[in-house]
């Protein structure tokens, strides 16, 4: 298992007005955006200054027709993506795009875990985990939240798939535990916990670094979006906010203050 292997390495919005979300994004995020060059597919880069950190296009129509509208997936690095299905249909995992190259990029994978909630697995040619830049930039990921079916059957699947580890645990009380995971023991990335009952599916969120959470809010707001949960202080000091963008996708906000 490389240093790389269950890395989040990307992120990617699918979307049905693709112009209008770029738009939105770059205001309340900050990205940039560029044409990502594929003659065979339209595709945005979003940027967090110079480097790509994150990628939006148009949502199939295949997956419109399932119900599926506007949506974020994280894709996680791996060493093997072929291997890593195989392993993850073993442990009950469902597989909506099976492994696929994408020419001069990297080759690829959608499943769900046992419980339903959707990842995509990753190798890429273009760049390493390494590449991206550091933790708390503007535009970067700043967690990885899995809102799972049922977190003591959750964790052990990412654990065998991408070998991550726990870290830290909450207790929150009613809500149950919120369980921070790392990569081999390393500095947390995320947190699970088994969703509440208003959460109709398991899922996960990413959240976005800005500079100012109260800032971005009114961004949010001024671009079309709606705040449904925040701004909030968070273990640590930090601010979220959860939204929702102009199209309904779902997305979070993490900040070093208001």
């Amino acid at each position: 298992m490389s240093d790389s292997h269950g890395k989040f390495v990307w992120y990617e919005l699918m979307t049905p007005d693709p112009k209008a979300a770029e738009a939105f994004y770059r205001s309340a995020i900050g990205w940039g955006a560029q044409d990502a060059g594929k003659p065979d597919m339209a595709y945005t880069l979003l940027t967090a200054g110079p480097m790509p950190v994150a990628g939006l296009m148009e949502t199939p129509q295949r997956i419109l027709d399932s119900g599926a509208s506007a949506f974020w997936t994280g894709y996680v690095y791996v060493d093997d993506v072929d291997a890593t299905v195989a392993q993850a249909e073993k442990e009950g995992s469902a597989v909506h795009h099976p492994p696929d190259d994408i020419p001069g990029v990297g080759r690829f994978a959608v499943i769900s875990d046992p419980q339903g909630a959707a990842i995509a697995l990753f190798k890429t040619t273009m760049m390493t985990p390494n590449d991206i830049p550091p933790a708390g930039t503007p535009g970067t990921t700043g967690w990885h939240e899995l809102y799972a079916g049922d977190l003591d059957t959750a964790f052990p699947f990412y654990s065998k798939l991408f070998g991550w580890t726990k870290a830290d645990a909450m207790d929150m009380g009613p809500m149950g535990t919120y369980q921070l995971f790392a990569v081999r023991g390393g500095t947390p990335i995320g947190g699970m916990m088994t969703k509440p009952p208003t959460v109709p599916m398991p899922a996960w969120s990413y959240y976005f670094n800005v500079d100012g959470i109260d800032a971005a809010i009114a961004r949010v707001q001024g671009g079309g979006g709606k705040v449904v949960n925040g701004p909030m202080e968070v273990p640590g000091g930090s601010w979220i906010a959860q939204c929702l963008d102009p199209q309904g996708a779902f997305f979070c906000m993490v900040a070093p203050r208001r």
